[in-house]
C-alpha cells in the first residue's frame, strides 16, 4: 500500500475529536454509566430547564473524562498490579471510543507513563504499556503528535526487543508496537529502514533454525519471530519500490525454509508473507520470474492438502484454508476477495497488502475494529474509505434489519448449513477440505 494513501489525515483532526462526544461505555462495569453517582451539580435533573438529553450527554462525558484522568494518574502508582490494571483500562477505553481531544491534551503525560512502565515494569506491565502505545498512535493518527511519541518510545522498544534476557512476551509486544507505531507515525525513511532492520535481526534467526535441526530455538522464541515477521511485513507495504526490490532479493528465496517449521502459526505467517512478496514483486516488475517456482508450488500444495495425523485437526484445517489461497496467489496471481461489514458500510479486501494491514489493526483493536472503521480518520485514510459518514439516529434505525427478518434469515442459513454438512457425513469425505 503506497505511503501516500495513509497520509493527509492530519488536517481534519479537530473534527475527529469533536464529532464523537456522545461516547459509549468502554468496559462492562461502565455499561450503565448514567446510573453512577454524579457530582452534586448533576444530581437533580429537575433543577435544569435545558434539554435533559443534552445534560445527560455532558454529565456522561465529564464522568468518563474524570475516570480516565484517575487511570492516567494510576499508571504512576507504586504498585505494579495497580499500574497494569490502569494500563489495561486505558486500552479498553481507547479501543472502544474516539478520544482524540482528551488524548491530545495529555499525550506527553501518557507517553512518559508508557516509557516508564516499559523500562521498569515486568512482563505483563510491559505488554500492556506497548499495547497502549499502539492505541495512542491509532487515536492521534499520522501526524507530528504520533511522530513525537514514536521518537520517544522507539529507543526503549528496540532495547527491550533486542534484549535476550527480557520476557519473550514483552519482546513480542515491543515488536508489534514498533511496527504499528512506525507505520502510522514516521515520515523519516531512515527511521523506517532502521526499524525494519531491527525486526529482521529477530525473525531471520528462524532461517538458521530451519537449516540446523539441532537449533535451540524454543516455541516461545518462535512466537517472537512471528510477531517480528508480521511487523516487518507491515512496514514493507509502505516502502519505496527500490527498497522493496532489495528486500525481495534478500528474503524471497529464504522464506520457503520457514514453511517447514514445526509451529503452524509460523508456517501460516511465512505463507502469507510469501504471497504478499509475490504480489509486490509482480507490481514492481511485470515480467517477474521466480526460478524455484516448481519446488515452491509443490511445497505449498502439500501444505494445502496436509493430512498428517500427528497434527491437530484444527491446525490442519486452518493451514489448508490459508495455503489454498497462498497457492492461488503464487500460481494464478489471484486473491479471494473478502467483504467486511461495519454499520451501513462495506469494505472489500482485495489484495494481500490490504489483508496484512487489516489483520494487524484488527489484532490491536479487537472488538473495537468496526467502530474505528466507521469513525477513525486514520483507518479510513489507510483503507481509502473517505471521511466518516454523518448519520443521524433516525437514518441508522431505518437501516437496521427487523428482528423477525433476521430470524427468518438465520433459520434459512441454518437449514442450508445442516443440509450441506449432512452430505459430508460419509467417512470417506474430508470435512476439513469442505469447510
Amino acid at each position: 500500500m503506497p505511503k501516500s494513501r495513509r497520509r493527509g489525515g492530519g488536517n481534519p483532526r479537530g473534527a475527529s475529536g469533536a464529532q464523537h462526544k456522545n461516547m459509549q461505555p468502554f468496559s462492562d462495569e461502565d455499561a450503565s454509566i448514567e446510573t453512577m453517582s454524579h457530582c452534586s451539580g448533576f444530581s437533580d435533573p429537575a433543577s435544569f430547564t435545558e434539554d435533559v438529553a443534552e445534560i445527560d450527554e455532558e454529565a456522561t462525558q465529564e464522568e468518563l473524562e474524570y475516570k480516565l484522568k484517575d487511570l492516567i494518574d494510576l499508571t504512576l502508582d507504586k504498585s505494579a498490579k495497580t499500574r497494569q490494571s490502569a494500563l489495561e483500562s486505558l486500552k479498553n477505553a481507547l479501543t472502544s471510543k474516539i478520544l482524540y481531544e482528551f488524548i491530545l491534551e495529555r499525550r506527553m503525560t501518557l507517553t512518559d507513563s508508557i516509557e516508564r512502565c516499559i523500562k521498569k515494569g515486568k512482563s505483563d506491565e510491559q505488554r500492556a504499556a506497548a499495547g497502549l502505545a499502539c492505541l495512542l498512535c491509532v487515536q492521534l493518527g499520522s501526524g507530528i503528535e504520533s511522530e513525537e511519541i514514536f521518537k520517544t518510545l522507539a529507543p526503549v522498544l528496540k532495547k527491550i526487543l533486542c534484549d535476550g534476557a527480557a520476557s519473550v512476551q514483552a519482546r513480542q509486544a515491543c515488536a508489534t508496537c514498533l511496527g504499528v507505531c512506525c507505520f502510522i507515525a514516521t515520515d523519516d525513511i531512515t527511521e523506517l529502514y532502521s526499524t525494519m532492520e531491527c525486526l529482521e535481526n529477530i525473525f531471520t534467526k528462524s532461517y538458521q533454525k530451519e537449516r540446523n535441526s539441532n537449533g535451540m530455538s524454543s516455541t516461545q522464541n518462535t512466537i517472537l519471530h512471528i510477531s517480528a515477521l508480521l511487523a516487518w511485513t507491515l512496514l514493507l507495504t509502505i516502502c519505496p519500490m527500490n527498497e522493496v526490490k532489495k528486500k525481495l532479493e534478500m528474503h524471497l528465496h529464504k522464506f520457503p525454509l520457514l514453511l517447514s517449521c514445526d509451529d503452524v502459526n509460523m508456517r501460516i505467517a511465512a505463507g502469507e508473507t510469501l504471497a504478499l512478496l509475490f504480489e509486490l514483486a509482480r507490481e514492481t516488475d511485470g515480467d517477474f520470474f521466480y526460478e524455484d517456482m516448481e519446488p515452491l508450488t509443490q511445497k505449498l500444495r502439500a501444505l494445502a492438502t496436509d493430512g498428517n495425523k500427528h497434527r491437530a485437526k484444527v491446525d490442519k484445517r486452518k493451514q489448508r484454508s490459508v495455503f489454498r489461497d497462498v497457492l492461488r496467489a503464487v500460481e494464478e496471481h489471484d486473491f479471494p476477495t473478502e467483504m467486511v461489514k461495519f454499520g451501513p458500510e462495506r469494505m472489500y479486501i482485495d489484495c494481500w497488502v490490504k489483508k496484512q494491514t487489516y489483520d494487524t489493526f484488527k489484532e490491536i483493536l479487537g472488538t473495537g475494529m468496526q467502530y474505528h472503521l466507521q469513525s477513525n480518520e486514520l483507518l479510513r485514510n489507510v483503507f481509502e474509505l473517505g471521511p466518516p459518514l454523518m448519520l443521524d439516529e433516525a437514518t441508522l434505525k431505518t437501516m437496521k434489519i427487523p428482528r423477525f427478518e433476521r430470524h427468518l434469515y438465520n433459520s434459512a442459513a441454518f437449514k442450508a448449513r445442516t443440509k450441506a454438512r449432512s452430505k459430508c457425513r460419509d467417512k470417506r469425505t474430508d470435512v476439513g477440505e469442505v469447510f
